[in-house]
């Protein structure tokens, strides 16, 4: 399943109500959601669930995370043609709560690329953001998230409108094929359409949806922000 823009990313973390059959369960209403609004959704999942998400659903589905590695003694690491094979079509790196070095990145991102593996690489700052956009090696994606209001109830996108607006320019000069993504504490509509009028093609979000009483209709408040 191939990825379109704009695209709400849903970040399944390891919350116990999107692990196992509660992955399970959110990965089917967010392919509702998206089958009856004709939106794209992806849903990045744990490496334990993407083969039983992937098999369940026909949107994209990312791995959390990949190693810079291939075949061989590699115990307790991830590797991109496995995640592949499972189903999934790309994989974040660089999440906030996994930060790698840039020369794990550019290993990282040339290793996703040979197993046929998309990129999202997230940046904290709008200095990354430049510096992961001079890669040889370049990530179909660039998700600005600053870690301060990752899980907060101020979004990136009212807290730090110039952060979007200035990557997204820098990240352009630098390479026009990337495409700039936002999260941080997207939590309504409001928050999506700012983010998209700021220039970027998608949110990142997680707890809006995951944590939500209600994930379904989560999902849809937040894909109502795509409409123009």
């Amino acid at each position: 399943m191939e990825l379109t823009l704009p695209v709400l990313f849903v970040n399944f973390k390891t919350y116990a109500e999107a692990t196992g059959k509660n992955a399970l369960s959110l990965a089917k209403k967010a392919e509702s959601v998206a089958l009856e609004k004709n939106a794209s959704i992806a849903l990045v999942v744990q490496a334990a669930d993407i083969t039983l998400v992937s098999n369940a659903v026909k949107i994209p589905v990312f791995a959390q995370h990949v190693d810079p590695i291939g075949f061989g003694s590699n115990t307790g690491s991830v590797l991109p043609e496995a995640v592949k094979e499972a189903g999934a079509v790309g994989t974040v790196l660089n999440h906030a709560e996994n930060k790698r070095s840039n020369e794990f990145l550019q290993k990282a991102i040339s290793r996703a690329k040979q197993a046929g593996v998309g990129v999202m690489a997230c940046a904290e700052s709008l200095e990354r953001a430049k510096q992961i956009a001079s890669f040889a090696e370049k990530p179909l994606l660039i998700a600005v998230e600053p870690p301060e209001l990752i899980g907060g109830n101020i979004s990136v996108s009212t807290a730090k409108p110039q952060l979007i607006t200035d990557s997204v320019k820098a990240v352009k000069q630098i390479d026009p094929g990337i495409e700039v993504i936002t999260g941080a504490g997207i939590k309504n509509v409001a928050d999506v359409k700012k983010a998209l009028q700021l220039g970027t093609k998608g949110v990142f979000v997680a707890s809006a949806i995951v944590k939500a009483a209600n994930q379904k209709a989560a999902i849809e408040e937040l894909i109502s922000g795509f409409k123009k």
